[in-house]
């Protein structure tokens, strides 16, 4: 078994770095099969991933998404394999990437987060079942967010656990679902992984497979939207949405804190 990791990439030459390290040091921490990472379940018990994983059965992809920085310098400078999408559109670029990925598994993550041993620990582990098609992990922020942000966190963190639903900064599927299902859809500038995420749960519960929202191991981003941006402008842009939630993800206009163009 293969695992690739796509990381859509906008003008990140200050962050991917960091995240092009986390993945590789993640990746590190599972070879070997020596089970040494571990992360604590709903019911106390510790649990790990026996896989192992050398360093031929794992790759990082960078989608360079029409960036006007060193972002693709910096992914092909650490040997990470780079392409290219010209649209500016996040659904776009993790097609791209995923079109160039070899993997019978794909995880997803954003070039401003950073992925933990214990997260892609527990994504191996439900890979390793055999059980799952796909899914998605609970998200935190570093720093922490002002404490607006902490409450829009926790209500993301509420939704996600309940319904299912993965964030767009960390979510995993199987290659064929995502091939049979078309990808995250092309048309959406935000929202697609929402949609992604309902479609995998039907094309899985049809294979008697389900989705699983990892919730013992938080995926970590940049909080960095949350100082550049105040809690009027989060509640404006929101309110925008719920007005026409359907035009909205196809309208970047409308979409000011994901494309606003602040790094």
């Amino acid at each position: 078994m293969k695992v690739s990791v796509v990381i859509p990439a906008f003008n990140e030459e200050k962050l991917l770095g960091a995240c092009i390290d986390s993945a590789r040091a993640a990746f590190a921490a599972q070879t070997g099969g020596q089970g040494s990472c571990s992360v604590q379940n709903g019911t106390g018990q510790y649990s790990s991933s026996s896989m192992t994983l050398s360093g031929d059965e794992y790759e990082l992809i960078v989608c360079d998404n029409n960036s006007t920085d060193g972002t693709a310098a910096l992914a092909a400078g650490k040997g990470i394999k780079t392409v290219f999408e010209p649209l500016n559109r996040i659904a776009g670029a993790r097609n791209r990437g995923a079109a160039a990925a070899s993997g019978d598994w794909l995880i997803f993550i954003d070039a401003d987060s950073r992925l933990s041993a214990a997260t892609l620990a527990e994504t191996l582990r439900l890979i390793e079942t055999g059980a799952c098609c796909g899914g998605g992990a609970l998200v935190a922020f570093d720093p922490p967010p002002p404490a607006w942000g902490a409450a829009l966190t926790w209500l993301w963190n509420s939704i996600s656990r309940v319904f299912k639903l993965a964030a767009g900064s960390y979510i995993f599927c199987r290659r064929d679902a995502f091939v049979a299902l078309g990808g995250f859809n092309p048309w959406l500038y935000a929202a697609e992984e929402i949609e992604l995420s309902e479609a995998l749960k039907r094309w899985g519960a049809a294979k008697g497979l389900g989705f699983k929202i990892i919730t013992t191991a938080r995926h970590v981003s940049s909080a960095r939207k949350f100082r550049m941006y105040g809690a009027g402008e989060f509640f404006l842009e929101l309110f925008s949405f719920l007005r026409g939630p359907f035009s909205a993800i196809k309208d970047p206009a409308r979409l000011k804190i994901f494309y606003g163009g602040k790094r």
